[in-house]
């Protein structure tokens, strides 16, 4: 703007420029990520029926989970947001750059979050956040936490979001979720919430959000004290969260066969058939 005034002739500087239109009440602003877009014409159906199909689920002692990949985090001494209490002057020194240490890498936390009993688990992969990483992540956590508590469970209900390792187009999850059940012999469910709608997925305010605030400023030196972060949250209302690390490896641009598809067992409910789908086992009537 200054550019354009002085070659009209103006004697003006940057400086001058920025303290008119302060007083014409402007200021320097950044971007504010408002706008998702419009809403599908089904949004609120799709909450409405993902709420009843939970409390159904619920109402027959049948495990219902919310799953996410939460965001990646640099393993190493970067800096994490936030601040916490130290002796006066003695900032905990980190990194001025965040550049990927190459021995170390990404930490990925896929949680699983109990939303019954308010408990969380959370694996923290080193390789790729794909379908079958999803997956196992949710395999551990029924065999640890889920099955112990459910012994009597016939079938799992999955809330997820739309896109991600767990999106409802992706091959490779369906594929995946059919292993599963054949493993375990549980008809799984799964609803994914509509697209744009992420935020109202239950994991991210009733487990990501607290793992947030238990690390913050504390710097992720190590995949052992991001996992010893994240079972340490707790909350008043009683959450509990275990963690371990998967240092398994899943590679990308796996590719599921038409024939592969065919094989499973997926019944898609009359509601948005693609958002909502019950998984059986093979040769389960």
């Amino acid at each position: 703007m200054t550019a354009e005034l002085q070659v009209l002739g103006h004697a003006v500087s940057r400086q001058l420029v920025g303290e008119l239109l302060h007083e014409l009440g402007y200021s320097l602003q950044a971007k504010r990520k408002t706008r998702e877009g419009p809403p599908h014409l089904d949004r609120d159906a799709q909450f409405r029926y993902i709420n009843e199909t939970v409390a159904r689920f619920q109402k027959q002692r049948q495990p219902a989970i919310s799953v996410d990949t939460k965001k990646k985090e640099l393993v190493g001494d970067f800096k994490n947001m936030g601040r916490e209490w130290r002796p006066q002057g003695t900032p905990e020194p980190v990194r001025v750059h965040d550049f990927v240490i190459a021995d170390q890498g990404k930490a990925i936390p896929y949680g699983v979050y109990d939303l019954t009993r308010d408990e969380g688990w959370v694996s923290v992969g080193i390789d790729h956040d794909t379908a079958s990483f999803a997956v196992k992540a949710i395999e551990r956590w029924w065999a640890l936490m889920g099955q112990p508590v459910y012994p009597e469970a016939t079938s799992l209900l999955i809330t997820a979001d739309g896109g991600g390792s767990n999106g409802s187009r992706l091959r490779l999850w369906k594929w995946e979720l059919q292993q599963l059940a054949n493993r375990t012999g549980l008809s799984i469910t799964v609803s994914h919430f509509p697209p744009g709608t992420s935020k109202w997925n239950k994991i991210e305010h009733r487990l990501f959000s607290h793992i947030a605030m238990n690390w913050r400023g504390k710097p992720l030196v190590s995949l052992a004290a991001i996992v010893s972060l994240i079972a340490s949250t707790k909350t008043e209302t009683g959450l509990h969260v275990h963690s371990e690390i998967d240092r398994g490896h899943y590679p990308t641009g796996v590719v599921v066969t038409d024939e592969q598809m065919a094989s499973i067992d997926l019944e898609k409910h009359d509601f948005h058939g693609e958002w909502n789908y019950t998984i059986r086992p093979e040769g389960q009537v």
